[in-house]
């Protein structure tokens, strides 16, 4: 698999080569510029002034034009990368295994979405700078070699000892940004329990000073240290460099040129020539680190990518209106942290029927969940298979399998709008649910969007069960979904919402422990160790 900055580069090969061979001119016209101030400078007669007068404002002008035209490309390069690299890792989670998707783990992709395809972006920017300086120090020394091959070969001395302590810099200092790069993948899971443990951590003052101070401000120091001990390299290199060109231009000046014929008028355009390369050869060691933690942050995308891999994005057909699904010996096995070791869940052999009401049961750790993830098609059975409507499912039908279902989990999330929700009348029916659930006050369905998500857990998943009323599949799967709710909406989902379900044909499995509306059920599967030891 190619890398994301290959990618990107490959992407945008045509704009990406104008650009830079604007750039490329800028730094030519600066270097021709310079060529036309020393020649002011060292001129005696009237007409030699006025036409290097005259090649000097034709030569700044379209230094100046391609400088703009150069950097307007780039910048428009680098937006295009950016947004290029979350919409491509956002497909990439989109399309990736559930299971894959948990192992990899929602901080690494945050990470990537954010802070390291923002740095691969600046790149872009800062390419067009390099370039410039680069053809603005190559042609200096091109000119001092016009000049002086003596001070030439100096000069490419100095570079050589320049570059070689640059490079030994280098990597000293990448491999401190790459452990800041790892750290961070951590402290963006410390910034989500920052936001979700919110009442956890305030209502246990040691146990916030702790975090504060243990967890969330050691990530932040180790990030900036590693970051700046590795920038600090950099830096360092770069005054090394400057050095040696105060170095250079010393020898020069004083030793080198002595007592040599036209000594004034070679001094002054070597003088000319060290004053104007300096500042280019600074801005080109400065910007030369964001191109190393471009690629820093690219590898690090790389990385989520290669444990996303992509799977088939063909468009599932729309799913029927009722399904049969029956597991055939199903099994899965996971690591479980209680036990500290591999959980097996299965053999099982189960049958789901439209129109049938199924409950769930069994104690915590019993494999109720991942049976749920199982049937909706989260997760593949490692052996065993699954039959919908007499027909089993492959690795081409799973996507179109997943679409008969509609499931709110324990660790829901709720969307700001119903973006599945079909027909044109979502708002008038949406609303009539809310209004059954007694959220009408709270919140509205307006163009087929929530007015607030700001509600208490409780009023959240009866909200998500409206969203799952709305999708309209065959098959619904609720994972404790009445854990949290108080007596009254206890009964409006078990007496109410469950049996209009059935009588609709939906089939409808429900994870529960409230055993005194077990008699509503058409069957209860008991589930003990990952094992189904009953179904009643």
């Amino acid at each position: 698999m190619v890398g994301v900055l290959p990618h990107l580069v490959q992407r945008s090969r045509r704009l990406l080569i104008a650009a830079a061979a604007t750039s490329s001119l800028a730094g030519v016209f600066s270097v021709l510029l310079l060529t036309q101030i020393n020649a002011a400078l060292t001129a005696s007669q009237g007409d030699a002034r006025t036409e290097s007068a005259l090649r000097f404002a034709i030569f700044a002008v379209i230094a100046m034009a391609t400088q703009m035209v150069a950097s307007v490309m780039f910048e428009r390069l680098s937006q295009s990368a950016h947004a290029s690299l979350r919409g491509f890792i956002s497909g990439r989670v989109l399309t990736a295994d559930f299971r894959r998707l948990e192992e990899v783990g929602s901080p690494k992709v945050l990470s990537a979405l954010s802070d390291h395809s923002a740095k691969v972006a600046e790149f872009f920017t800062s390419v067009p700078t390099i370039l410039t300086n680069a053809i603005i120090v190559i042609g200096c020394l091109v000119y001092m070699a016009w000049l002086s091959w003596p001070v030439f070969l100096l000069g490419v001395l100095v570079i050589a000892l320049g570059s070689l302590g640059y490079h030994l810099a280098h990597l000293k200092a990448i491999r401190h940004l790459d452990e800041a790069s790892r750290e961070q993948d951590r402290l963006f899971d410390h910034f989500r329990s920052l936001v979700e443990g919110a009442k956890e951590l305030r209502l246990n003052h040691p146990k916030s000073q702790r975090f504060s101070a243990d967890v969330l401000g050691a990530s932040v120091e180790a990030v900036r240290r590693e970051r700046a001990h590795g920038m600090s390299i950099f830096v360092a290199s770069a005054s090394w460099g400057n050095f040696l060109i105060y170095a250079f231009i010393g020898l020069v000046l004083f030793v080198l040129v002595g007592d040599a014929p036209d000594r004034a008028k070679v001094m002054t355009g070597f003088a000319l020539v060290f004053v104007y390369m300096v500042a280019p050869l600074e801005m080109l060691l400065v910007n030369l680190p964001k191109a190393n933690l471009a690629r820093s942050s690219a590898q690090r995308i790389d990385d989520v990518i290669h444990g996303l891999p992509g799977a088939d994005s063909r468009v599932p057909a729309e799913p029927p209106r009722a399904v049969t699904v029956a597991l055939e010996g199903v099994q899965h096995r996971y690591y479980h942290e209680a036990s500290d070791e591999v959980f097996t869940l299965g053999p099982i052999d189960l049958r789901f029927e439209p129109g049938q009401l199924t409950f769930l049961v069994g104690g915590n750790g019993s494999g109720k969940t991942t049976l749920a993830k199982l049937i909706v098609g989260l997760y593949q059975p490692e052996a065993g298979r699954i039959v919908v409507n007499g027909n089993p499912v492959d690795d081409e039908d799973r996507i179109a399998y997943r679409q008969c279902f509609s499931a709110i989990f324990s660790d829901f999330h709720l969307f700001d709008r119903l973006l599945a929700a079909p027909g044109t009348e979502v708002d008038t029916i949406g609303n009539r649910l809310l209004e059954k659930l007694h959220l009408r006050n709270k919140v509205q369905v307006r163009d087929g969007a929530f007015t607030t998500r700001a509600l208490s857990q409780g009023q959240r998943k009866r909200l998500a069960l409206v969203v799952s009323y709305l999708e309209d599949r065959p098959f619904l799967v609720f994972d404790e979904w009445a854990a949290d709710q108080d007596p009254v909406f206890k009964d409006v989902f078990y007496r109410e919402l469950l049996p209009e379900l059935r009588a609709q044909g939906k089939t409808v499995l429900v994870i529960s422990h409230d055993d005194r509306y077990f008699d509503l059920a058409d069957q209860v599967i008991r589930m003990e160790n990952g094992k189904v030891v009953n179904v009643g």
